[in-house]
């Protein structure tokens, strides 16, 4: 098979994982913010591509109401050595409203060439969807109706309908879904007859699994593999009318005069603390003092020519004698400001934790994380560090689901741990008092699995406010526990 035709097929494949996972703009409870990454095999063959799908923003673009939907494809492993590397990306200005494509920009990657071709739909507004937008008429029309899209030159039709019910088991969870079956003459070019997709029962409507068949033998099946949100509930009393949160800048021309850079910038108000917090903890072991750490939001800076925000986590007492700690032991975290992805992580351990220190190096363009000098793995996306989840899980929605039969809302994130990188389900409880310091706090425990036996025998456990700083007040790691001491700012130097 030519080599170009591999790639529109592993593109459009990927592509329709992404559009198919894209949050109905119409339904309130997709919000910008929301990530979704998926894990894709081929037959027999696991991991051989994942796609990703970020809700960016939502605004104006040139005057208009938009939302910005950015998707990621890149094949791995035996895809990319064996037959065609993949990596490409699009960001999709949706017009709400009617939900068709206002501006596509659509960049391919091949062996680390960028190439980039642009679609700008605001003068002559489109009357077709693209992959991306697709989602909205299959969503508005409740996985039953007919669309026209257009891909490259051509339109396309597609029709989608409901053909049955199934219970799936993938890495973000067991759902109850409804089976859609797509028919296109698009896809059966590239050779897939027949493409299903798992929309799950709840209002959510997750596509939780993708298929493209070649065959009823073989083809490419995608599986949810996380889930996640940066972005708060709305109050009860929210406006009906929502305020932009960020305004979409399609390819921005750079300004004659770059404006200099302002240190220390406040945070996004989407993000539950403040450039200076400084939270103390006091450590015990079944009621015996261990010693005190800080977790701090430090500062926010030019690194490496990246807007970054720095955390960092310090023990700063360490009981003589304790196996665990030592005084100054440290963790740093050098995370994109926005989203607290990891772009650099410093684990400087001594005692029984020194297998842990170590340096790794976050690629947020490819997903790679590169640590112990030349060891190089492949990962989602976005992949947390154990600190910046600590301080990310503060904004995720953590409530718990409304409906009565199934109260569960598990968040899937995937974290990198020691040296490859986990999917940890956070899963929310009802709120609770409990006593930290002699005081009385409502707090909610959110218990979190690793998919790492060794770490799941810890049971770990975090209480998290229930104010709007959704402070960890309380952290358990097998007998450890620490418990928050004192909460003050420190403005950074």
């Amino acid at each position: 098979m030519p080599k170009f035709q591999l790639s529109k097929i592993f593109f459009y494949s990927f592509a329709l994982v992404a559009c198919l996972a894209m949050p109905l703009l119409a339904q309130p409870q997709f919000k910008v913010g929301e990530r979704i990454t998926y894990s894709v095999s081929y037959d027999t063959f696991r991991d051989v591509a994942y796609a990703e799908l970020f809700v960016a923003s939502q605004g104006t673009l040139a005057g208009k109401d938009a939302v910005e939907i950015r998707s990621r494809i890149k094949t791995l492993s035996l895809i990319s050595a064996a037959f065609y590397q993949v990596d490409e990306s699009r960001t999709v200005f949706v017009d709400p409203a009617s939900g068709f494509p206002l501006y596509v920009s659509r960049v391919l990657n091949p062996e680390g060439i960028r190439i980039e071709t642009v679609n700008d739909l605001q003068r002559l507004p489109s009357v077709n969807f693209d992959l991306i937008s697709l989602i909205y008429r299959i969503r508005q029309s409740n996985g039953s109706g007919a669309a026209n899209f257009q891909e490259g030159e051509k339109v396309y039709g597609v029709t989608f309908q409901p053909t049955g019910s199934e219970r799936v088991s993938v890495p973000a969870g067991e759902f109850d879904t409804t089976i859609v079956s797509v028919e296109s003459e698009f896809f059966a070019e590239l050779g897939f007859p027949e493409v299903k997709v798992n929309l799950t029962n709840d209002d959510a409507r997750i596509p939780v699994v993708v298929r493209l068949m070649r065959n009823k033998k073989s083809g490419f099946r995608a599986e949810a593999a996380s889930v996640q949100s940066i972005v708060p509930e709305p109050v009860a009393a929210a406006s009906p009318t929502p305020t932009p949160q960020n305004t979409p800048r399609p390819t921005p021309t750079p300004a004659s005069t770059p404006e200099p850079y302002i240190p220390n910038r406040p945070l996004a108000p989407e993000l539950a603390f403040e450039i200076g917090e400084t939270l103390e903890y006091r450590l015990t072991a079944a009621g015996r003092p261990v010693g005190t750490f800080v977790t701090r939001a430090r500062e926010r800076l030019l690194s490496g020519g990246k807007d970054t925000l720095v955390l960092t986590a310090t023990v700063t007492n360490a009981a003589p004698g304790n196996p665990i700690i030592q005084l100054n032991d440290s963790i740093t975290a050098n995370v994109d400001p926005e989203t607290l992805a990891p772009r650099q992580l410093d684990i400087k351990t001594s005692g029984s934790l020194a297998f842990l220190s170590q340096t790794a190096l976050f690629d947020e363009r490819t997903g790679t994380i590169t640590f112990g000098g030349a060891n190089r793995i492949e990962a989602p996306i976005a992949t947390h560090s154990i600190l910046s989840l600590l301080y990310a899980m503060r904004s995720f929605n953590l409530r718990q689901s409304p409906i009565r039969d199934n109260p569960v809302n598990d968040t899937r994130v995937a974290v990198f741990w020691e040296n490859q990188p986990y999917i940890f389900t956070l899963r929310p409880s009802q709120p609770a008092v409990i006593e930290i310091g002699g005081q009385k706090r409502q707090a909610q425990m959110v218990a979190v699995n690793t998919g790492n036996p060794q770490l799941d025998q810890l049971a770990i456990k975090v209480w998290l406010s229930t104010d709007q700083g959704r402070m960890p007040l309380r952290i358990t790691i097998g007998p450890y526990q620490a418990d928050l001491v004192s909460a003050s700012v420190i403005p950074p130097r």
